[in-house]
């Protein structure tokens, strides 16, 4: 393998080797066909042929990713299969009953009308962001790279491509320098693959080492992963438990509503042989609440409510259920690098071995440091302890340095833990060198090793500069290394990253520390943040792979060092075969398999844009602290939802059941449109927005259909046979002109009282708002019943005495009985 660069001209450097031209009637692979590419050019493209590719529509003209358009979201949010039945029965209203009958209708304009609003909010936040956190590959043109948009890359451009890059669009290799690519994404195979000129790359794979170059031979749709990255990152609601379990509900709902609707409209129009029109309006009366309708509204608005939230705080949701999936999180894996610390390093100390000369080492590691054009945290800060001066001038070392090169280099992978450059020096002698893991080119028991450990646990990083016999690329190339020096780093802690740990053992979410780095340094590193049980530490090269094995050793300890990428991705699985959710975050190429099969995955801003690609969550901010805001928006949103869902779903059966004692009783449906709609007002719509949308910093649990029917068919049961036992009294207590309505104005004060409690209920723990929420919507009940004007709207008028203190009562039972049910529901089952 042999280090290629180029010059500002374009031009390869000397003691390069030139890839071979890639023969124009070659094919690819057959599952992957692509058209034989254009003649590489080292100085990639000319303006004026990048515009001829332009203008013929050469062009990667792949949609944005993130949300969906305007017309879809108005769409989405109006042409509903409950705003269709809403409408018909609207539009019946409209003709048969007069217009506070038809209340109900406008509300539903509203709802909509604010649901559209809130997404189109969400979407114009999601699409700026996405906008900031858009991957900007290296295209080379004129011989000048620079960075552009993906969607400015035309077919035949010239992309670089370094660690961490994501191949945007399908290509030929025309450079490589040690270019190793993961492809797992797309074919399932974890190993890299080696890529030499002449070899294809598939859009949606990324480097994982090396560098090189290629030219672009698909763009746009046709490229092999356009459709699936378009897909993948679309702004959507589905594939999340909260919307799966609403739907469930609804179909649940439509079930019964169907049958029990037919039998009321029997009833109604022909058993009692009443009015027409006022039989009309006691049917939709009779049909309306037991429609759910704002449950899925609320649940969108919430979601699009928490979208823009998120985004003032420069986190990119780039799926939406993601904001759900971190509220259930109960483990969250950290990659050290990047998370803990801050992804500069500073080179404290360079200890000398086996009596090395330290000029000579110090010249050593400073030529070293040209040896990889995209280093890494670890290199950088030798760079910066030895920077090159004039070519390669460094007078320190002693002897004519000028002539020490780089004549071959191995970039530094995560699987073998190290990197590495053969040099010439100034005497013209050849040397290879390593460095990396001290543990990893050290034999186990050597003396080194106990000098190292000391400084690994006062959390120093330590790398070791070793002389290797034979070629750089040979296998096994790491035996028998001679330790030359230690090179001592140290790491930079970010200053918020305490707070979150402790957040998150607040929260009762276990953090475990998963790295590449020595085991014992790691450690003191999450000490020096307060990790509880830091000084459990496991070395990676000693897990079990037995799943069930693994599983315990993850669960019984917190730091992990020494963990290769496969290894990562094996944790998490071994987490989730125990039922935890889990959540990982990381920067690195070395994150992605993990991030990409972890239940959330959670990327830093700066990382590479491969993990960018997968990860569900991206703070732009490059703020671990950010990550407990996204799990408390993810646990407002779903615990709110669970709360005021029990209110929506209480009334579905309810009303459910109001309409099949009526058809058993053959009796008069007992309320107009105009009742329902004001008590769903006020003990459901209104209520439930601010409740919605209040903190609520509970853990999600699973199974949200049966914990909210637990609570919404009982207080459904109890709310409707009081309702109705109301009603029979009145109806043998008033008698004559006026007694229907009298009868309805008693039954409507006790389901009223009766809703109440469940809102009183629903509404705890209490605070100044909440329990002035609940006071609002009772008074505005109140001034309807006394104010003659909303009296005669609403057809709301208590008639003497006896019958609404009565009302008064059996609600009042009815609240001690909601209580009772309650408090055993939560005890026998749990909250």
């Amino acid at each position: 393998m042999t280090q290629r660069a180029l010059d500002s001209s374009g031009e390869q450097t000397p003691g390069s080797s030139r890839p071979t031209m890639i023969d124009a009637g070659a094919e690819l692979d057959p599952v992957h066909p692509m058209e034989p590419p254009p003649a590489r050019r080292p100085d990639g493209l000319s303006t004026a042929e990048v515009a001829e590719r332009v203008a013929r529509g050469e062009v990667n003209d792949v949609p944005v990713r993130s949300s969906r358009s305007v017309t879809e979201i108005v769409r989405a949010n109006v042409f509903t299969r409950f705003n269709l039945i809403i409408g018909v029965l609207w539009v019946i209203m409209l003709f048969v009953a007069p217009i506070q009958d038809s209340l109900f209708g406008f509300v539903i304009v509203a709802n909509t009308g604010i649901g559209i609003i809130q997404e189109w909010r969400a979407k114009k936040t999601l699409d700026s962001l996405a906008v900031i956190g858009e991957a900007k590959p290296t295209v080379r043109r004129d011989g000048v790279a620079a960075e552009i948009s993906t969607s400015e890359i035309v077919l035949g451009d010239l992309v670089e491509l370094g660690p961490g890059d994501k191949v945007v669009v399908d290509g030929t290799v025309s450079e490589a320098d040690s270019l190793e690519i993961d492809e797992s994404l797309l074919t399932g195979e974890a190993d890299p693959v080696i890529k030499r000129a002449g070899d294809p790359v598939m859009s949606g794979s990324f480097v994982v080492a090396g560098g090189g170059a290629f030219t672009a031979t698909k763009v746009g749709r046709e490229a092999y992963a356009a459709q699936l990255a378009e897909e993948a990152s679309r702004f959507t609601l589905v594939h999340s438990e909260l919307r799966s379990g609403i739907s469930t509900i609804l179909k649940y709902v439509t079930w019964m509503m169907v049958p029990t609707a037919i039998g009321l409209i029997i009833s109604q129009l022909v058993v009692k042989d009443n009015n027409f029109k006022e039989s009309v309006a006691r049917t939709v009366g009779g049909i309306v609440p037991m429609i759910p309708e704002g449950l899925v509204l609320l649940t969108s608005v919430a979601f699009a409510i928490g979208v823009v939230r998120l985004g003032r705080k420069q986190c990119l949701v780039q799926e939406l259920p993601a904001i759900e999936g971190l509220a259930r999180v109960d483990v969250v894996c950290l990659d050290k690098t990047g998370t803990l610390t801050e992804g500069g390093m500073d080179v404290t100390e360079v200890r000398p071995l086996n009596g090395s000369d330290e000029a000579y080492v110090t010249q050593v590691l400073r030529t070293f440091g040209s040896s990889d054009p995209r280093p890494n945290a670890s290199l950088q800060a030798i760079i910066d302890a030895y920077p090159a001066a004039g070519g390669n001038a460094h007078p320190a070392a002693g002897g004519d340095t000028e002539s020490w090169t780089v004549t071959d280099a191995m970039p530094f992978s995560s699987a073998r833990k190290y990197s590495g450059a053969a040099l010439t020096e100034a005497d013209g002698t050849d040397s290879v060198w390593l460095l990396g893991a001290p543990d990893v080119l050290l034999s186990e028991g050597d003396a080194t090793l106990t000098e190292i450990e000391q400084l690994n646990e006062q959390g120093l990083r330590v790398l070791l500069l070793a002389r290797a016999e034979g070629e750089l690329d040979a296998p096994g190339a790491a035996a028998g290394a001679a330790p030359t020096a230690l090179v001592v780093l140290e790491q930079r802690l970010r200053p918020d990253a305490g707070d979150t740990l402790a957040y998150f053992a607040d929260q009762n979410v276990a953090t475990k520390v998963i790295s590449g780095d020595n085991a014992v340094s790691v450690g003191a590193v999450a000490g020096k943040l307060g990790l509880a049980g830091a000084e459990n530490t496991l070395d990676a090269r000693r897990l079990p792979t037995d799943p069930d094995e693994m599983a315990t050793a993850m669960e019984e300890n917190a730091v992990f060092g020494r963990v290769t990428p496969q290894q990562k991705r094996d944790m998490v699985a071994a987490l989730q075969s125990r039922g935890h959710t889990v959540a990982m975050t990381g920067d690195g190429v070395n994150d992605v398999l993990a991030l990409k099969d972890a239940d959330i995955g959670v990327s830093m801003g700066s990382g590479s844009e491969a993990t960018r690609a997968v990860a569900q969550i991206v703070l732009l901010n490059n703020s671990f602290a950010t990550l407990p805001s996204v799990v408390a928006e993810g646990r407002r949103v779903i615990g709110n939802i669970t709360r005021v869902a029990t209110l929506f779903l209480t009334k579905t059966v309810y009303s459910v059941l109001l309409a099949i004692l009526v058809v058993c009783f053959q009796v008069e449906y007992p309320f107009l449109p105009r009742h329902l709609t004001l008590l769903s007002t006020l003990t459901i719509g209104v209520p439930a927005f601010f409740l919605a949308l209040a903190p609520n910093k509970e853990r999600a649990q699973p199974h949200f259909v049966r914990r909210v029917m637990r609570y919404a068919i009982p207080s459904g049961v109890i709310a409707a046979a009081a309702t109705f036992a109301t009603y029979l009294v009145a109806r043998h207590y008033y008698s004559g002109e006026g007694a229907l309505e009298a009868e309805t104005s008693a039954a409507t004060l006790t389901l009223f009282l009766v809703s109440m409690w469940v809102l009183a209920i629903i509404a705890r723990p209490y605070t100044w708002w909440r329990v002035g929420l609940v006071a609002a919507m009772g008074l505005g009940f109140l001034i309807v019943l006394v104010v003659p004007w909303l009296q005669d709207f609403f057809a709301l008028k208590l008639v003497g005495a006896p019958m609404p203190w009565t009302a008064v009562g059996i609600a009042v039972a009815a609240a001690a009985l909601l209580e009772f049910t309650w408090r055993w529901v939560g005890r026998r089952f749990g909250m």
